[in-house]
């Protein structure tokens, strides 16, 4: 790369590691290809990502900034990660007040950056960098079909989009001109609401929201035109400013953290011994935690279904061991599904697993991220969406037939292991299935292409340079 074309990027996550991650893996396919990063987070944080290749530490610095005090968030919750659902406001009210000292350190920073790319929860960094004469982007990590059902930035903002009731948001609104199944189910909505409740004093999410999109000066979309672009050209008209697609930055199996050789190792050595598309894993992301009663019978589903499975279950940091997830399974289980099942506690290398021939479906709580590692190695998706985005996707996956859900109750999310049961076999076993598992395989092109994907991140770079030389051309003109 040309010395004058390289661009100084700062990365500015949200304090999930479902963002921090694919901050980061963006800043390494930058950093690939010769720009310089500036990677913004908390001290704990940082120190949770994993270690940088080699080739690549002279061109990312991890810029820590500690987290300031917030009455009821302990010095140690620096993620969502490490708190319960009901605290998620008080830590988005802590990454305020991240903005003094994120100021101070931009405006020490020499030379200047070119580009701030941050996050959905950064609603005040857009006026800040424009103070300081530094271009920014929104980089967004949901789906093209969650930012379509938010809606326009004016209307989050004002609060005018017409949805003042729960119901209104189990409905597909009024903008979108296409069919389309994308909108919430009532308990979906009711266990997100948990997250704001009490905390009046933070910025609600749909605020967040529409400030990060409509002050920044270009929103990079994580998803491909292949796969929704109905979706994508209407956010492309409510947002009336560039939209970029910079594809699914998928991560090859290779990737992962080999601090985790040793773990692998046996998960491995299991998977070998199993048939090929036979394996359900199962994994609610980090984030997750489910009630006793559906631990209950999603352990039923998967003891009766007959499939072999390996089930991920991640303890929570605040969790207690009188309520772990692990204690709460119903009593034997581990025992009598030991023949073709395991259940496995605390963290474990996904994308190798999702690669493994052995791993036919994948049971997700649909996170975006999630979503992607699966459909690139082309896994039929069981469906069960729990909090945030998550129902959103869930329709969408449907609507695009690489996926079938699992029936819940509409009003308390209810579902029952009979409901696992059916959905499991649909998705693995049946002939109703077939389509959904040829349509699965189908994506790997989309998802897991690294060439197609590598295309995108192309254009991103040249948009990004061409519109950094014509702020300096204006700049130029200025000072004359």
């Amino acid at each position: 790369m040309e010395s004058e074309k390289a661009l100084h990027v700062v990365m500015f996550p949200w304090l999930a590691m479902g963002h921090l991650r694919p901050f980061l893996h963006m800043s390494k396919i930058l950093a690939q290809k010769g720009h310089k990063i500036s990677f913004v987070s908390t001290p704990r944080n940082i120190q949770r990502l994993p270690k940088l290749p080699v080739e690549l530490a002279p061109f990312i610095n991890f810029v820590a900034l500690a987290l300031p005090e917030v009455d009821n968030l302990s010095p140690h919750e620096e993620s969502s990660m490490d708190i319960p659902i009901s605290k998620y406001q008080l830590l988005k009210i802590a990454f305020d007040l991240l903005k003094s000292d994120l100021a101070t350190f931009l405006e020490n920073l020499r030379p200047k950056p070119d580009w701030i790319f941050y996050d959905y929860v950064s609603h005040w960094l857009p006026s800040l960098a424009a103070d300081l004469g530094i271009s920014t982007s929104y980089l967004c990590l949901f789906s093209a079909a969650c930012m379509a059902f938010l809606g326009a930035p004016s209307f989050l903002m004002s609060g005018g989009d017409g949805r003042l009731t729960i119901e209104d948001y189990t409905v597909v609104p009024k903008w979108v001109p296409f069919p389309s199944c994308v909108a919430y189910h009532f308990h979906e909505v009711m266990r997100n609401m948990a997250g704001e409740s009490g905390m009046e004093s933070g910025t609600p999410d749909p605020v967040r929201f529409g400030a990060s999109v409509g002050g920044c000066d270009l929103v990079l979309l994580r998803t491909s035109i292949e796969f929704e672009p109905e979706y994508f050209n209407l956010v492309c008209e409510l947002y009336q400013k560039p939209v970029v697609p910079i594809g699914f930055l998928p991560q090859s199996s290779t990737s992962e953290n080999n601090d985790c050789d040793e773990k692998w190792g046996f998960i491995k050595e299991w998977l070998d011994m199993q048939r090929v598309n036979s394996v359900v894993y199962v994994a609610l992301g980090s984030e997750v935690v489910l009630t006793h009663e559906e631990l209950v019978e999603l352990a039923h589903g998967l003891e009766l279904c007959g499939l072999p499975f390996f089930w991920v279950i991640r303890e929570p940091a605040w969790s207690t061991h009188d309520k772990s997830q692990l204690s709460l399974l119903p009593k034997g289980f581990v025992e009598r599904v030991r023949s073709r099942g395991i259940v496995h506690v605390g963290w474990v290398p996904q994308v190798k697993i999702l690669s493994h021939l052995a791993v036919g479906g994948f049971l997700t709580h649909c996170g975006w991220n999630s979503v992607i590692e699966a459909l690139g190695f082309g896994r039929v998706l069981i469906l069960l969406p729990v909090m945030n985005d998550q129902g959103l996707n869930s329709r969408l996956l449907k609507e695009k037939k690489v996926g079938v859900e699992i029936p819940r109750n509409e009003k308390n999310g209810a579902f029952t292991r009979d409901s696992v049961v059916d959905a499991l076999r649909i998705a693995m076993e049946s002939q109703e299935g077939e389509s959904l598992r040829a349509r699965a395989r189908e994506m790997r092109g989309v998802f897991g292409d690294g060439i197609r994907n590598d295309r995108y991140i192309d254009t991103v770079v040249t948009q990004l340079v061409n519109i950094r030389a014509s702020h300096l051309k204006s700049d130029k003109k200025f000072l004359m």
